[in-house]
């Protein structure tokens, strides 16, 4: 009888320990929460490109690891606005949480797209001028984030150009006019432009094979200087743009620091990284359960100014103190 009861005890134990082991191996083998997702539309950005990754890294900063607590949907149209509302229309389907535009046209795809998913604003030029919101302080219903104050930056940017070359007047401006932003930015410089005793031609380029034929019709008009406006096809295609500008010896400006980093005379614009990091702040907001309409769009308040001393150089360009004592950097 005290035999038997010892291995009653020990099935027991055993039974015991084994359903306890069984329990641990369950709770270290359970999936974890569903992780939230978020769509990225790019306008014409890389996923890869290193501004980008600054909003990954904001993620992670903010505590949402990848994969674990967040999956970002990425789609790119690579430049091609044609393909923006079906990109998004497929982030809308796979019922993502929130959508965070990078471009104008991005911006104003997504509006049109849903007006119930909350939209953040991440590298948008001027969102009131182009339509996307009616108030900054108030934006109107899914949409909320960041502008980066175009209208004040372009004409800022004019003002460096004859800055730095005291005797220009005439000054060449590349742009895209299928772009949502390329008509406010033609509207300001043409404003600017008689304060500044500078005359002003525009050429188009639409698609990367139009660079070169936009090039011979700059050439014709004789500028002094290249105004590069704002677009994803011009910073993807910086490299081929610059070697142009070089060849035909203009010094030329943009918003991008990349542009003055390979060869472009100054770039003067917010620094695109912190905008995508900043971003993140917005996506937080939402996922916790803030109303977009209730967060303020931000202006950015730092902007970076950068000089290419060496092009200037190569050029034949005697860059003022005055500039590269305000230069964020200058490369020599």
């Amino acid at each position: 009888m005290i035999r038997g009861r010892f291995v009653l005890a020990l099935t027991t134990l055993m039974t015991f320990v084994g359903a306890f082991a069984l329990s641990g191996a369950a709770d270290t083998q359970q999936p974890l929460p569903h992780p939230r997702r978020i769509g990225v539309l790019l306008g014409g950005f890389s996923p890869a490109a290193s501004n980008v990754q600054q909003f990954r890294k904001g993620l992670l900063d903010a505590g949402y690891a990848e994969g674990r607590d967040v999956v970002i949907e990425w789609r790119s149209a690579d430049g091609d606005f044609d393909r923006l509302p079906s990109l998004v229309a497929d982030l809308v389907q796979r019922r993502v949480e929130v959508i965070v535009v990078v471009t104008t046209a991005a911006a104003q795809a997504a509006k049109r797209a849903t007006s119930t998913t909350p939209i953040v604003l991440a590298v948008v030029g001027d969102p009131v001028r182009s339509g996307v919101v009616t108030n900054l302080a108030h934006p109107d219903g899914n949409v909320t984030g960041l502008s980066m104050m175009m209208s004040e930056l372009t004409s800022k940017r004019l003002q460096l150009l004859k800055e730095a070359i005291p005797r220009l007047r005439r000054v060449a401006v590349l742009g895209n006019p299928d772009a949502p932003q390329y008509p406010p930015v033609v509207e300001d410089l043409k404003a600017m432009a008689p304060s500044l005793a500078i005359e002003l031609s525009f050429v188009g380029a639409r698609i990367p094979e139009e660079l070169d034929l936009a090039f011979s019709d700059i050439r014709r008009v004789h500028p002094q200087a290249l105004y590069v406006v704002d677009d994803p096809l011009f910073f993807t295609y910086r490299t081929k743009l610059l070697k142009l500008a070089l060849k035909a010896r203009l010094p030329a400006i943009n918003a991008p620091r990349e542009f003055a980093d390979e060869g472009g005379l100054m770039s003067y614009g917010t620094n695109v990284g912190e905008l995508w990091r900043r971003s993140t702040w917005y996506v937080d907001k939402i996922l916790r359960g803030a109303k977009p309409g209730d967060l303020p769009i931000e202006q950015p308040t730092k902007f970076e100014l950068v000089v290419n001393l060496k092009t200037a150089k190569s050029l034949g360009i005697t860059i003022p103190e005055s500039i590269l004592l305000r230069a964020d950097e200058v490369i020599r």
